[in-house]
């Protein structure tokens, strides 16, 4: 799951302190006309992402953002002092580190290993049924070997993943909820940190029905051009790098708030660490920096429990980028960032 992160997993350096945003006061607006001033906003948003203009989209969100009418909570989170935190620290407000950071995808690995052995009693009620010769039993072991070895070269695994995922989605419950919570996770915390959202898929088949591709998992995938920019120059700035870390771990750290581990996301931490390690980091600054996003992450989603919820929900029923963000905007409201 994950930029995807397309960055989701999956995304980004000064040591940062607690951002602070401050909004003017305004006089008093005509809640009509809020609400039809951002969605009509939103809309044009979804326009621009539809034709695939990156830039337009953002210009737009950062046209009306945290202004009266427009986009309020857009990279507006209230975020922790930007320091070295210990591992007892995050202990202490409730994060056991390794159960977020070592996720083990249970359920779609025991569906695999379900599938693998009713392939093999398959074959042995196949071989008593149909009389098959050991011959015979080669040359079918033979041509799925080869299907197999096709799948993991060409489509990288894609085919496989699809079928799992796609039996997963249909006969567990828990894992189906996950995915959108998981995905949900991602949404939310880019958006509050001020990084655009651009797509999302919640499935294989649905990734692959978009995307027209079997390489491609379900995710969320962001607007990150100014990323891919800086990255380009030699020149990643803090706040982006601060950015980035927090949303390729929001998911691991919706599913640990909702049940208390973490099963999907390996791929967006692989990523993230991948990232430190072009960025010559250090294992003892790598540390610190996932540790602060870490903590991070997860208050701002305690604080916001509601919200994504609301979004999982949004998410679930296929709404667009721009129904889903104005889901958050209407939900925070007033409320704190």
């Amino acid at each position: 799951m994950g930029t995807v992160m397309h960055c989701y997993a999956g995304s980004s350096y000064r040591p940062q302190l607690q951002l602070s945003l401050r909004f003017p006061s305004f006089g008093i607006i005509c809640s009509s006309e809020v609400s039809v001033s951002r969605q009509q906003v939103l809309k044009q948003v979804d326009k621009e992402l539809d034709k695939g203009d990156e830039r337009a989209a953002l210009s737009l969100v950062k046209d009306v953002q945290g202004k009266p009418g427009g986009l309020r909570c857009f990279g507006a989170a209230r975020q922790v002092p930007q320091r070295l935190y210990s591992l007892d620290e995050l202990k202490l407000n409730g994060i056991e580190a390794s159960s977020l950071l070592s996720p083990v995808d249970t359920t779609l690995g025991s569906i695999e290993r379900n599938l693998q052995l009713a392939a093999v009693l398959g074959g042995v009620s196949a071989w008593n049924v149909f009389g098959f010769s050991a011959q015979q039993i080669f040359y079918i072991s033979l041509g799925l070997l080869f299907l197999w070895t096709l799948d993991a070269v060409s489509f990288n695994g894609g085919v496989s993943s699809l079928v799992i995922d796609t039996i997963g989605h249909t006969f567990s419950q828990k894992y189906h909820n996950r995915v959108i919570q998981h995905e949900a996770g991602h949404f939310l915390i880019a958006y509050l940190v001020g990084i655009l959202p651009k797509g999302y898929t919640l499935s294989s088949l649905e990734a692959l029905k978009k995307e027209g591709s079997l390489n491609v998992q379900a995710g969320t995938a962001f607007v990150d051009f100014e990323f891919v920019e800086e990255v380009n120059a030699g020149k990643v700035s803090a706040t982006t790098l601060n950015r980035f870390a927090c949303v390729a771990l929001a998911g691991v750290a919706a599913e640990y708030i909702l049940y208390g581990y973490a099963e999907g996301g390996l791929a967006d931490i692989n990523q993230l660490d991948s990232l430190y390690r072009s960025l010559g980091f250090t294992q003892k600054k790598t540390d610190s920096q996932v540790r602060w996003s870490v903590l991070n992450t997860v208050l701002i989603l305690r604080r916001h429990e509601v919200v994504r919820a609301k979004l999982a929900e949004a998410m679930s029923e296929g709404k667009s980028v721009g129904s889903c963000i104005d889901v958050i905007e209407d939900t925070i409201g007033n409320a704190d960032i």
